[in-house]
């Protein structure tokens, strides 16, 4: 009896916790299925942020979060888009079908809010071009990536650059978009635009250079704070398998 007890016990007391502060009551679900992991994701989403507050906690909150219910943010966008059809709402679903991998759906609602006086908003431009490089879609991604461009200012970050070496190597336009990693490589945050360079180099036969840059990705790869590197390997994996080391 004393065992079972001690078993339920992290249950009953994160239970207690959810009713005394008015959390979702699924959680309490959570709890009775799982009386173990439950508890243990409980801290992880809700405690450990409140004790330790800052953005970091909030991060760390919002991972759990997002690993008991990947859908929750999508709902939640398109929820609000039903009660209110605007623009930023609708952003807010393509930006949570993006997060999904749902690039169809987040293509659609970008290509919806691009429409009417939104239609030179640089960030609604850049999503959809996301969205269409996303989908293999390169000459429709070059356009809005041109549109940007015009812009002026808003269309020269390195963040941009990236999105149009991916469009010009998706296109075969290899030249351009050697050029367009070069720039983006070193200064998109993250090891995003290096490991895409570093798959590109592999892939049009430059292999010395691939593995110089991919040297260079383990040495940032290291670097990255524990929490943030899991995101990061993604990208350091994904050039390690151009380079036929996975």
């Amino acid at each position: 009896m004393f065992g079972i007890i001690l078993f339920y016990l992290p249950s009953l007391l994160c239970g207690i916790h959810v009713v005394r502060t008015g959390r979702e009551m699924y959680w309490l679900w959570i709890f009775i299925i799982g009386p173990l992991i439950g508890p243990a994701f409980y801290f992880f989403a809700v405690l450990l942020p409140e004790m330790m507050g800052g953005r970091t906690g909030r991060n760390i909150g919002k991972a759990a979060r997002q690993a008991i219910d990947p859908d929750r943010d999508f709902r939640n966008a398109m929820r609000a888009l039903d009660e209110t059809p605007t623009v930023g709402n609708r952003m807010r679903v393509a930006q949570a079908a993006a997060a999904l991998g749902r690039w169809s759906d987040a293509e659609a609602q970008w290509a919806l809010c691009i429409e009417g006086h939104w239609a030179e908003d640089p960030t609604i431009l850049m999503g959809h071009a996301n969205a269409l490089l996303e989908l293999g879609r390169y000459d429709e991604a070059l356009k809005r990536l041109e549109q940007v461009k015009a812009l002026g200012r808003e269309g020269s970050t390195p963040v941009v650059a990236l999105a149009f070496a991916r469009a010009y190597e998706g296109l075969g336009r290899n030249d351009e978009a050697d050029d367009a990693y070069r720039f983006a490589a070193d200064r998109v945050p993250g090891l995003e635009s290096g490991g895409r360079y570093v798959a590109f180099m592999a892939k049009v036969g430059r292999r010395a250079d691939a593995e110089i840059g991919m040297e260079e990705l383990e040495r940032r790869l290291k670097k990255i704070a524990p929490p943030l590197r899991a995101e990061a390997r993604i990208w350091r994996d994904m050039a390690a398998k151009a380079l036929g080391r996975a």
